[in-house]
């Protein structure tokens, strides 16, 4: 853990600041206001369900925007074309057993590569899942399963690397 004024390994190219207020059941803000979100509790873990969003969307959301950079990334490096490429994440909270407190994250990452056949499109979807950030920040804290579909229809491959 860093103390408080020391700096990460590396240079930082970039960073963002966002505040909570409330938690689940608050807000968040960013100093440029660029994001405001209200937070409501979904039902399934014990609120009401409102309507504001929660954690796990912005994670599914930023996860799936940051593989679909990744993915870009290899296609360039490499020279393949593709059509429109899709992403989706989808994040949820389990509990290993009811006797558990503890919340992790199930993680899914649903990538569309229309053009490329399975084997070039799971080479990609490896070699993404090693550049993206948030699947190396992950690490082996959860579980990423990785769906490559295809137009004909989905199929489940193991992304781990």
């Amino acid at each position: 853990m860093t103390q408080p004024g020391e700096q990460a390994r590396g240079k930082v190219l970039t960073r963002s600041e966002a505040t909570a207020h409330g938690g689940r059941n608050g807000y968040i803000e960013t100093p440029d206001h660029h994001l405001g979100v209200k937070f409501s509790v979904p039902q399934e873990i014990g609120g009401d369900g409102g309507v504001g969003t929660n954690p796990e969307q912005l994670f599914a959301a930023a996860l799936a925007a940051s593989f679909q950079s990744a993915v870009g990334m290899v296609a360039r490096r490499d020279g393949v074309t593709f059509g429109t490429s899709q992403v989706t994440g989808v994040v949820g909270l389990r509990r290993e057993d009811d006797a558990d407190p503890s919340y992790h994250l199930d993680v899914e990452l649903r990538v569309s590569l229309p053009g490329l056949g399975r084997e070039e499109a799971e080479r990609m979807v490896r070699e993404a899942r090693a550049l993206c950030p948030y699947c190396r920040a992950l690490g082996d804290s959860a579980d990423v399963r990785i769906t490559v579909e295809e137009e004909t229809g989905a199929e489940e491959f193991s992304g781990r690397s």
